[in-house]
């Protein structure tokens, strides 16, 4: 495996079957990356807001649609589920499938591969960051 940056446009991504044969197949291969890395910040942001999003949908089934001038908005200690823990659990796989999926793709050491693993991250920043401005996660 190569220690330095490459640009060859022909680098495996997560299989030998998955080797781009031209500039078009290896420019798909980017921009899957890109959407792939934004989905990562997606999934994050909506691991971080989980209790709230559980509680929207509850309150959704329950009683309708509140408005958010109604809802209220007190933060407590959430008693313990099995099913919640099971569905954080469940949340927390696929975040750190994706994570691992990332990090293979960065080390290939493919620079098309890197850069668009941080346009990815980036992208997703700018449009889900609102969700994890009360968060510490980074």
């Amino acid at each position: 495996m190569a220690t330095i940056f490459f640009t060859a446009t022909s680098t495996a991504l997560f299989s030998s079957s998955w080797i781009p044969q031209t500039t078009g197949q290896y420019a798909g291969n980017c921009i899957f990356l890109i959407a792939f890395a934004t989905v990562f910040r997606a999934l994050l942001a909506i691991r971080v807001n989980f209790p709230q999003v559980v509680d929207a949908i509850e309150r959704r089934r329950r009683h309708g649609r509140i408005p958010s001038h109604l809802a209220d908005s007190k933060t407590t200690i959430r008693p313990w589920r099995a099913d919640e823990a099971i569905k954080l659990a469940f949340m927390d796989l696929i975040l750190t499938g994706v994570g691992y999926l990332l990090m293979i793709a960065v080390m290939t050491m493919n620079v098309g591969y890197f850069l668009s693993v941080l346009a990815g991250v980036f992208l997703g920043s700018v449009i889900f960051n609102r969700f994890l401005a009360t968060s510490t996660v980074h």
